[in-house]
């Protein structure tokens, strides 16, 4: 067998190895999960996530996802804990200990404090006969028939359990709270991701001087001139009381290019397409893309509830607004 077909077989076998581990996971699913979700869905303080080694690693991570996801909670390295970090730890506080083993030293020697302070403490283990599973008042089995090392060595279907377990009870709490778009966007502000889910069309749109707007009834060479200025690729047609009657695009002067003739004598009304696709300035950047796509359009006027004019964008302005 050659490296290329070695390196696939490997892989695969990983994959599938691990894989089989989350379905056992889930299969014995029980009562301890649920209690879990209530028990930390009632804790009035935060979620104190700790553990050693690749479990720590795993402990990070479930940490930052419970607490953009609804639950207050961060992370305690468990060997910093016994130097002082402890004093983090406040009694209406939860503790989460992963270990696989159960036995890890640096988690033990953080009980006695734990119960001192009457902090609750949930453990995710591989062995429910261990001591920290003895000692914790809710224990979730995270066993594993075996790793996917073939020396059976480094931490791989274990953590993989460790890490779809720590995923479960975050979106099972997500759930819970009715947490929302909208609140998941308040903590995720930066990026693209906090673009998508809280920029509005208000945030984006051109408004004001800068819009291109005629009346129907004057020269189409006036809409011309609009569309030129404001370099949008459209025209707003609008009524004596700013409602929106229709608009003239490029799409439309291209279509109409064999019979405008002297656009000075032909009306804007000849060739504006009337009724308008358009959008309110409260809803979302991402509801003008999904219109634009769904549509095959690249502008849109924006209107009050009355349909008058406010503002005017188009897909450039969502592009470098980094929605799309």
């Amino acid at each position: 067998m050659n490296d290329f077909d070695r390196f696939l077989r490997s892989g695969r076998e990983v994959l599938t190895t691990e894989s089989r581990a989350i379905a056992e996971l889930a299969e014995r699913l029980d009562g301890g999960f649920a209690a879990a979700c209530q028990r930390i869905l009632t804790c009035s303080g935060h979620v104190v996530v700790s553990g050693m080694g690749k479990s720590g690693h795993i402990g990070h991570k479930l940490a930052a996802t419970l607490a953009s996801t609804g639950t207050p909670s961060f992370f305690v390295h468990p060997a910093e804990a016994s130097h002082g970090d402890l004093g983090m730890i406040r009694r209406d506080d939860l503790f989460l200990a992963l270990s696989n083993s159960g036995e890890t030293e640096e988690l033990l020697r953080l009980l006695p404090g734990i119960k001192r302070l009457g902090v609750g403490l949930i453990a995710m283990t591989g062995n429910e006969e261990s001591t920290l599973a003895r000692h914790a008042d809710i224990h979730l089995d995270t066993s594993v028939s075996r790793e996917a090392c073939p020396l059976g060595l480094a931490p791989t279907a274990s953590t993989a359990a460790q890490l779809a377990l720590g995923d479960s009870l975050a979106i099972a709490l997500l759930d819970a709270r009715g947490f929302t778009a909208e609140d998941f966007a308040h903590s995720h502000p930066g990026g693209s991701l906090g673009r998508r889910l809280l920029l509005k069309i208000s945030d984006v749109m051109h408004g004001g001087e800068d819009l291109p707007v005629v009346e129907a009834d004057r020269p189409l060479a006036e809409a011309i001139i609009e569309m030129t200025r404001s370099r949008l690729g459209l025209c707003a047609v609008i009524d004596g009381k700013q409602r929106v009657t229709g608009i003239v695009t490029d799409g439309d002067l291209r279509r109409n290019l064999d019979r405008i003739g002297d656009v000075q004598e032909r009306r804007v009304e000849e060739v504006m397409s009337a009724s308008p696709r358009t959008i309110g300035p409260d809803e979302l950047a991402t509801a003008a893309v999904d219109l634009m796509q769904t549509h095959r359009i690249q502008g849109l006027l924006v209107v009050d509830d009355q349909r008058r004019l406010v503002g005017a964008l188009n897909f450039q302005d969502l592009l470098q607004a980094g929605v799309v």
